[in-house]
Order: structure tokens, then sequence, then C-alpha cells
């Protein structure tokens, strides 16, 4: 349970793809571009993080997106994708694709709460095992994931253009 008011979990739809569009801009950028905003990421994120991207993941039946929506919107969403095998042994081909709650509502439980459930629509589904990547810098995100069960199976690359970067690979399984 979380301590935020006016919470409520659902499945997301096509009207919220604006919405995760724009949070997710905020949170990547603010999570990865720590010094500063280069023509490379920018591109990168504008081209990806769209409306229109969004609305394509939201019709596919292999994605699943469950939102955290407050009084006035969305405030944090939990992506998790079927058809994706893991990079590493250990992992399944479900994959928790996108974990993102917006920086001013950490600490709230947000994360945690949209994390069971979906781990929950997971067990529901059948499946036993999923994975997620997470930045190798990200020394928030890494902790919050080993507190909630998950453990290191190995490292992989996220890759933009020509440019690689490290993440760690993180597996559990689904309750049930």
């Amino acid at each position: 349970m979380t301590d935020h008011p006016d919470l409520t979990l659902r499945v997301a739809d096509m009207a919220d793809a604006s919405s995760l569009a724009a949070l997710s801009l905020e949170v990547w950028v603010g999570t990865y571009l720590r010094e500063g905003v280069s023509g490379f990421f920018a591109d990168y994120a504008l081209a990806e993080l769209t409306a229109a991207r969004f609305a394509e993941t939201l019709a596919d039946p292999q994605e699943h997106v469950i939102v955290s929506q407050n009084r006035v919107g969305i405030d944090g969403y939990v992506r998790i994708s079927r058809g994706r095998p893991g990079p590493t042994p250990g992992c399944s081909d479900v994959e928790i694709t996108t974990l993102y709650v917006q920086p001013r509502h950490h600490g709230r439980g947000i994360g945690a709460a949209l994390l069971r459930a979906g781990l929950a629509h997971c067990a529901e589904e059948g499946v036993a095992r999923v994975w997620l990547a997470s930045n190798a810098e990200n020394t928030p995100a890494k902790a919050f994931y080993l507190s909630q069960g998950f453990e290191r199976v190995g490292e992989t690359q996220f890759v933009i253009n020509d440019q690689s970067y490290l993440n760690d690979v993180f597996a559990r399984n689904c309750p049930g």
C-alpha cells in the first residue's frame, strides 16, 4: 500500500499515450542526462519517447502497461513486454521493460505498488520469472530492485546508434 492519497493503479489505455510519453521524457532525461543534454541524446529521446510510439505499445498484445493515476494525472507506470528473451542465463522471455515514477513522487511507495501490480499480472498470465535491465550507474534503481526480491544475474549493453552503455540484468520469480 502507498501513503499517496488518491492513488489508483489501472491498465493504461490509448488516451494515456501522450501522458506516458511526457512522463518518460521527464524521467529519462532527469535520470540519464546528468551532465547536460547533447543533440545525440535529445535526438534519441525525442524519437523514441513519443505519443505515437506509446500508442503502438498500447495496441500491441505482447505489451501490458499499468499506470499510477493520482487525482491530477499519471505519476508512474510499469511496462511488461512478452517475447523479449533475456540477455543472460536465468532470464525468461518476459521483461519489465520500464518502471518510471516522476521524481517528485519518489519515496511514496508508488514504484513498489506498480512493481507488485506488474508481478501479479505476470503471475496471472502464468509467467514464472521476469527480468529487467538497469543502467549500471543508477545506484538507487539497483538498490530498489534488490530490495524487491530481484537478484543480479548478469549484464548487458544498452545501445544507441554506435554507442553502448553498461546495464545490470536482474531477475526474480513471480508470486504464486
